[in-house]
């Protein structure tokens, strides 16, 4: 006999883990709610030419691809066997787990635009899965609640996300986070700039480990990446516009004022900064980070990490503007932005930072007790009317001793008992038990309603 174990990189949650997560789940919902964000759901399952190239090559790496049922290798020649594993992935595998929500979110508007108002505000809360290494605040399998909306260029939609992340955060108990805000365009203009146009990519990818590795060895590496010292000169400003947020926006316009699209991506960034200011959200922690590049195969406006202070944790939500993702799926010029929250992440930092409500493991609010036919009978009435008035409550299910019974109260952290024996048959009047301080209060099921209404 097998011993069970977990595959690496996931997690079960028991009753504790799950009051948590769902304090999550319903604080996040019900703002997006409030919004104006509508639900969707879809598959686990994809078909790998959905998911495939969305990503570039390392988001294709981390694709969980699933084996064709049955022979998977039926007619497959030796040849096709030493053609390499990426060639012969595509030919064992037509599907895969998502990678993300929003590829699947894209194919869905594709697949359902004639049903849909546009513009489409949708909110998705699912497990997505990637082959990545396992490691603290990483996953292999991790809920993402998103929200996106498409069908419209308005940098309102921008302003909105910032404003929905704060209060998401702010009604989780996160209050220290930073909010980074770039724009693709920047970047572009910054590589138009440096004499460099089209090489954002390799160039945000030395500037990213900044802070990890310094200014000389990221220079280095761009000596590496095959940038001549003269762009290297000329990238100068980043890295005191990554340092300094005084006169910000001046000092970005001025220094790109030579690059058409970085000159737009600044004028966007102000845009949605005038109206968040515009909105009056208390004490914003937005910052506009140039070095910020993320999703750069598909972004193309504006581009959102978001990183809780004090903790060392990742980002724990991300998004950006797309102005043609659903283009790969046959319908192009579609525009549509979006954010996604890191369920797992902000979980970690909350119990890091004991933010969680002491109460949230609490589900059954009333137990009643047990002592024999008689009781049990007359309790499964008491039952019906507590849970027909909204209460949380449950039956011992055994005739069992009064101590036993409260055992199991308080290791559920039951908060009261109602202990019902003969006496309190033939009076209608009950015992009820404050667990946590050992009070006892003789009342009619008609006062205890009301306490608890």
């Amino acid at each position: 006999m097998s011993k069970p174990s977990l595959a690496r990189g996931t997690r079960d949650f028991g009753p504790a883990q799950m009051a948590k997560r769902n304090y999550i789940f319903d604080t996040i919902r019900r703002i997006f709610q409030r919004y104006g964000f509508q639900p969707i759901e879809t598959p686990a399952i994809e078909n790998l030419s959905v998911l495939m190239g969305k990503y570039g090559d390392e988001g294709d790496q981390l694709l969980f691809k699933i084996l064709n049922s049955g022979n998977f290798a039926e007619g497959l020649t030796e040849a096709q066997w030493q053609e390499g594993y990426k060639k012969l992935t595509l030919k064992v595998s037509e599907k895969g787990l998502r990678y993300d929500l929003t590829v699947p979110f894209a194919r869905f508007v594709v697949m359902n635009r004639s049903d849909l108002v546009m513009p489409f505000k949708r909110y998705q809360i699912q497990p997505v899965w990637r082959a990545d290494r396992p490691q603290r605040g990483r996953y292999r399998e991790f809920y993402q609640c998103d929200a996106d909306v498409v069908g419209t260029d308005s940098l309102l939609c921008e302003a909105e996300i910032v404003l929905m992340i704060h209060e998401v955060l702010r009604g989780l108990g996160v209050m220290d986070f930073t909010v980074k805000i770039n724009n693709r365009k920047i970047l572009s203009g910054i590589a138009e700039i440096i004499g460099a146009p089209g090489q954002e990519g390799p160039m945000c990818v030395a500037i990213d480990k900044l802070d990890k590795i310094g200014k000389e060895k990221v220079e280095q590496e761009l000596l590496e990446r095959g940038f001549s010292a003269e762009a290297i000169e000329k990238l100068q400003p980043i890295y005191e516009l990554a340092n300094n947020q005084t006169a910000i926006f001046d000092n970005l316009r001025q220094w790109l004022a030579g690059s058409e699209i970085g000159s737009k991506g600044v004028a966007e960034l102000e845009e949605v900064w005038t109206k968040v200011t515009n909105f009056g959200l208390p004490s914003p922690q937005l910052q506009l980070d140039v070095t910020l590049a993320r999703g750069l195969s598909y972004y193309t406006g504006a581009i959102f990490e978001v990183k809780a202070n004090g903790v060392q944790m990742g980002s724990i939500s991300g998004g950006g503007r797309y102005d043609n993702l659903t283009g790969t799926f046959g319908m192009p010029g579609l525009s549509g932005v979006g954010i996604s929250f890191g369920v797992d992440r902000i979980y970690d930092v909350m119990e890091e930072l004991k933010l969680f409500p002491e109460n949230q493991s609490i589900t059954t609010q009333v137990m009643i007790t047990n002592f024999d036919a008689d009781a049990e009978a007359y309790g499964l009435g008491v039952l019906r009317q507590l849970r027909e008035a909204g209460i949380n409550a449950e039956l011992y299910p055994d005739a069992s001793k009064l101590k036993k019974q409260f055992d199991y109260a308080d290791r559920k952290r039951i908060p009261y008992v109602l202990i019902i024996g003969s006496e309190e048959i033939q009076t209608g009047v009950l015992s009820l038990k404050n667990m946590h301080s050992g009070e006892q209060q003789k009342l009619t099921l008609a006062e205890i309603l009301g306490n608890f209404v």
